[in-house]
């Protein structure tokens, strides 16, 4: 069951990479019958230019509203290119102006939960951050796969994803089912975690 933590508005701008999680939740607020933006952010890559002809398709196919933007500049030396993609991507919301809906779910506040544990400061996922809002923290992927698989939803495959070159993609595919193996329940302690967060700044 894809869960929703707080409101969500009926006329709303979604984040939209066209990959999985992010197509399940659009298809999810379609269904809702809300009033989608789809705010794109191609990071200049293959796989960025691939994905954004796929948005702008489906958008022009659907009549959904697009706004787009293409990185430009070079990566400043000692970034990562998480970090860079992850600074211009927001960066990109905030000139937006507007409330953004992402589909983070449960089992990314697990791997951002484990990244910054590493560097010494273990951290969830907020459910806002100024003016993203992340409504399905505690929705498990799996329930967006499902949803993908019983609806029938297209979306594009990122590969880096599998490239573990970047930290999570480790994380997702090497770390994170070895905490589930020493403690199934996890995410179920994260959960409430973020239930309990988000109650105290909401209360």
């Amino acid at each position: 069951m894809i869960n929703i933590l707080g409101k969500i508005p009926r006329d709303v701008t979604l984040a939209c990479s066209g990959g999985q999680d992010s197509m399940a939740v659009l298809d999810f607020l379609m269904n809702g019958k809300r009033n989608v933006t789809v705010a794109h952010f191609n990071h200049g890559t293959n796989h960025g230019r691939d994905a954004n002809k796929f948005i702008s398709s489906l958008c022009a196919d659907r009549n959904i509203d697009l706004v787009s933007e293409t990185l430009v500049g070079k990566k400043p030396a000692g970034d990562s290119w998480e970090d860079w993609w992850r600074n211009k991507r927001y960066e990109f919301f905030r000139r937006l102006n507007a409330p953004i809906i992402t589909a983070h779910h449960l089992n990314d506040v697990a791997e951002w939960w484990l990244f910054t544990s590493f560097r010494g400061s273990p951290r969830l996922m907020p459910h806002r951050n100024r003016n993203v809002i992340r409504p399905f923290l505690t929705t498990p992927s799996s329930e967006l796969t499902s949803w993908c698989e019983r609806k029938g939803v297209d979306h594009v495959i990122d590969p880096g994803n599998t490239n573990f070159k970047f930290s999570r993609s480790r994380i997702r595919h090497n770390i994170l089912p070895e905490v589930l193996k020493v403690n199934p329940g996890f995410l179920t302690v994260l959960r409430k975690k973020i239930d309990k967060e988000f109650n105290k700044n909401n209360g």
